[in-house]
């Protein structure tokens, strides 16, 4: 195996009434990662899911503003010794929810029954998302058993309570949960408002539970799209079950990062808290 690979498009799972839609993930493998003959230390694996609200983005992106801050952050993670896998799903205009989570599950689940090939050690799968990827990877966590269980999560910005979300918006928001048409509502199919047990059913908020693995919600003060009232509702439900949550807020930034100067600030702080993180839960601090 060649020092520091990527591997694109490997297919994960099929899906569709007929099987035939391919769901792909691409792998970013560390320096020294061992191949089938796992003569190297097995080492801890990160999964993400992308942002878009559901409705556009790929995997490998973590939309144009951080995209255009050149962190590299999958790079970041594998100098720091992570497999780091980055998972498609199927957007909302071809299937709605719950698809996405089991797309996302299915992915953890791939990866873990490949663990062994790729230098993967399968009880240090962690998931990483951002805005709707958030919203699937603390769903992943949450709701996730057997082959698709993580040891830990990362969530930026996410939608985490979809039947509170469009009440908590700032006065200022570009976007809200309760606006027809919104991303929320073409993910769940129905009007929030009005089918609040499809909005409760695709909230994370409401699978805490005490054995919930740890948790970072990294969240901008000034997000217009995704209030950060959402992960301080998760952060406070999780602490109120005895689970194990870091709330990290970033003042004055507003969805992906962005600062009115218009600087990468947030967005390093953001992927230095994360990339910390998971060092700390993968026994390297």
């Amino acid at each position: 195996m060649t020092e520091g690979r990527i591997l694109t498009g490997i297919e994960f799972a099929r899906t569709g009434d007929d099987g035939s839609r391919p769901l792909l993930l691409d792998l970013y493998l560390p320096e020294s990662a061992p191949g089938s003959s796992g003569h190297h230390k097995l080492r801890p694996a990160v999964i993400h899911f992308h942002g878009g609200g559901w409705r556009v983005g790929e995997r490998s992106s973590l939309g144009p503003v951080c995209d255009g801050f050149g962190l590299t952050p999958f790079d970041v993670l594998t100098e720091a010794g992570f497999v780091v896998a980055s998972a498609d799903y199927r957007l909302s205009a071809e299937a709605q929810f719950p698809a996405q989570l089991h797309d996302a599950l299915a992915a953890v689940q791939w990866l873990r029954e490949h663990a062994d090939h790729y230098g993967v050690d399968p009880q240090r799968i962690y998931a990483w998302g951002d805005s709707a990827g958030g919203h699937l990877a603390s769903l992943v966590a949450l709701t996730g058993a057997g082959e698709s269980k993580v040891a830990a999560v990362a969530a930026w910005y996410p939608p985490t309570d979809l039947v509170h979300m469009g009440e908590q918006a700032l006065p200022d928001a570009v976007a809200r949960a309760s606006d027809p048409g919104s991303r929320e509502e073409l993910l769940v199919g129905a009007v929030l408002a009005e089918n609040p047990e499809r909005a409760t059913a695709a909230s994370p908020i409401s699978f805490v539970h005490p054995d919930a693995p740890p948790f970072l919600l990294v969240h901008g003060t000034a997000d217009r799209f995704v209030p950060a009232a959402q992960s301080e509702s998760l952060a406070a439900e999780l602490q109120k079950a005895g689970a194990d949550v870091e709330l990290l807020l970033i003042e004055d930034a507003d969805h992906m990062w962005r600062l009115e100067d218009g600087s990468p600030g947030a967005a390093e702080k953001a992927l230095a808290a994360t990339v910390s993180f998971f060092r700390r839960q993968s026994g390297h601090p």
